[in-house]
């Protein structure tokens, strides 16, 4: 009698019920969910990768672009689709990364040919004018290097990478 007292809490103790939120899966698993480029395949299909042209399995590259083709076997490189990234020298720059939430929002027009010409042109003119060095027809008589720009010449200043900045 005394044996069967000691036995019932351990027969009670492996009749409780658990819950489990995750399924029994058997040993099964969905693969098709983990991302693991170039990992899985046998060392034949990572032989096919390296060596052929085409292989069944292509290589992911993981977003980054090539910078040449494939031309008759070889792969050549083409420069302009290389990246070049341009560092500026920052060298005895005052400015700190950091810009406050507190910093009051900057508000400034469109920048417009009237704003590029009062800029470029219009303090010239004014000095010309005052000082009578201008021509019957308003132009200058002295011009200066903007002022002897053809047109041509002018466009590919303009689209001149850095000509936006004053």
């Amino acid at each position: 009698m005394n044996s069967c007292v000691k036995l019932v809490p351990i027969a009670l103790r492996c009749q409780q019920r658990t819950i489990s939120t995750s399924s029994v899966l058997e040993g099964k698993r969905n693969f098709r969910k983990f991302n693991v480029y170039n990992k899985r395949g046998t060392r034949v299909v990572k032989e096919a990768q390296k060596t052929m042209a085409n292989p069944p399995v292509s290589i992911h590259k993981r977003g980054v672009r090539d910078t040449g083709i494939m031309v008759d076997g070889q792969y050549v490189e083409i420069p302009e689709k290389i990246p070049d990234i341009i560092v500026p020298d920052l060298t005895g720059c005052k400015l700190k990364p950091y810009v406050s939430y507190k910093a009051p929002d900057v508000v400034q027009s469109e920048f417009t040919s009237l704003d590029l010409f009062n800029a470029v042109y219009s303090q010239k003119i004014i000095e010309d004018f005052k000082a009578g060095t201008l021509q019957a027809d308003g132009s200058a008589k002295e011009p200066s290097a903007n002022e002897q720009l053809t047109p041509a010449e002018a466009l590919q200043r303009a689209r001149k990478t850095g000509s936006d900045i004053f």
